[in-house]
């Protein structure tokens, strides 16, 4: 490590210091560049409130802290706890939901910086997507099933943490190697960039779009491209995601009418993971589908996606993704809650209403794929029912306010 850097506690910064690095995840740091001069009253404060003790000082780019008495050595570290096992299902929710909050406000500053002419700084982008990635590869369900529970003000960027999580998880399921569902992650992240050229006046049109408004909307895969080439720091197949989700696989999609394998594999898994999400989101204009109703219906779409793309897809969200209202052959409702990897179509539920007696029970975890377990008749229609806490029932408190 370079000489000139020293390593101080937070609470000792003050104005001038040229702050190198914070000592923490960088989801925990108040700033979206990683590198950044203290100028201002506003940047040590929100340095100093960040909860984060220590940071990296680069002495020759600013101030310097000042010398300190030589101390004791250090007792030796206590030895490290033994690593907690894989987190099943409920508890990668609960870390989910946390890096879930983390991760929008980071998207959003990522196009605040676009909007304002700035390079995307792709480095911490990719720091995010490892963030992201961890998640998805400990328990794909948790973050993929929860970053489609957005609001409606939240679309803009959640949408891109959500396109990010299920490239990584499609990745997977494709038999992509680590490195490049990492990469497939960060083109998810990126693919909607050149949004941010577009007044969010337009973007959350709750109506039909004029035509020059439409074709301001249409523009956004150019825009975004261009934006990642100036900046210099992406790959090509990154870039060429940001260009081509929008193409369709037997042609006639934007910008450029590509067909078939001249859409590269990377952008024909950004066309399934953008249309899903953006059809079981809740929108300005619209309320999203149930899950299970969107994978159905895309399978219907001939032409559009890939075909083997689109069955790994399936694969990885199940054919009852979480979040699916379900008829048991009991006559009960059930909520679809995690997957069983082995039986797609007997996930774990939780059975919480009796139809014939039109009243809700105690709810019950059930595991359908348990010997002499209920089955399942099919996806029940959500508006059929008046149920206001379908989400809770599987994200608890994880769920977001409406």
């Amino acid at each position: 490590m370079a000489t000139n850097l020293k390593k101080i506690q937070v609470a000792e910064l003050r104005l001038g210091m040229f702050v190198h690095a914070f000592d923490s995840s960088w989801l925990s740091n108040p700033f979206w560049r990683s590198k950044i001069l203290l100028d201002d009253t506003a940047k040590l404060n929100a340095a100093l409130a960040s909860g984060i003790a220590e940071c990296w000082i680069d002495a020759e780019r600013g101030a310097d802290a000042a010398p300190t008495a030589p101390t004791a050595p250090a007792a030796p570290p206590a030895p490290a706890a033994a690593a907690a096992p894989q987190s099943d299902f409920e508890r990668e929710l609960v870390r989910a939901s946390a890096l879930c909050a983390q991760a929008r406000g980071a998207t959003e500053a990522m196009f605040r910086e676009a909007r304002l002419g700035n390079a995307v700084d792709v480095a911490r982008c990719a720091e995010l997507v490892d963030e992201l990635a961890g998640s998805v590869m400990r328990n794909p369900g948790a973050l993929i099933s929860l970053a489609r529970l957005k609001t409606k003000d939240d679309y803009t960027y959640m949408h891109s943490v959500a396109v990010c999580a299920l490239m990584v998880g499609l990745g997977q399921n494709l038999g992509l190697d680590a490195a490049a569902c990492r990469e497939a992650g960060l083109a998810g992240l990126l693919h909607d960039v050149g949004k941010s050229g577009i007044p969010l006046d337009i973007l959350n049109h709750p109506g039909k779009l004029s035509e020059d408004e439409f074709a301001q909307v249409r523009n956004h895969p150019r825009h975004g491209y261009d934006l990642l080439c100036e900046g210099g720091s992406v790959s090509a197949a990154v870039a060429d995601v940001c260009l081509h989700h929008h193409e369709k696989f037997a042609g006639g999609g934007y910008p450029d009418g590509l067909a078939g394998t001249d859409i590269s594999l990377l952008a024909r898994m950004g066309a399934v993971c953008d249309v899903y999400d953006a059809i079981t989101s809740n929108r300005p204009y619209k309320s999203g589908w149930d899950p299970s109703e969107s994978v159905a219906r895309m399978l219907e779409w001939q032409g559009h996606f890939d075909p083997a793309v689109l069955a790994a897809f399936v694969k990885l969200l199940g054919i009852y993704p979480v979040g699916t209202l379900v008829r048991l052959k009991s006559q009960r409702l059930a909520m679809v809650i995690e997957q069983n990897k082995a039986a797609l179509t007997k996930p774990v539920v939780r059975v919480f209403y009796a139809i014939g007696a039109k009243a809700r029970i105690v709810p019950e975890r059930l595991d359908l794929a348990a010997a002499g377990a209920d089955g399942i008749v099919g996806r029940e229609p959500r508006e059929h029912w008046d149920f206001d806490d379908l989400e809770r029932m599987w994200a608890g408190a994880a769920a977001p306010r409406r």
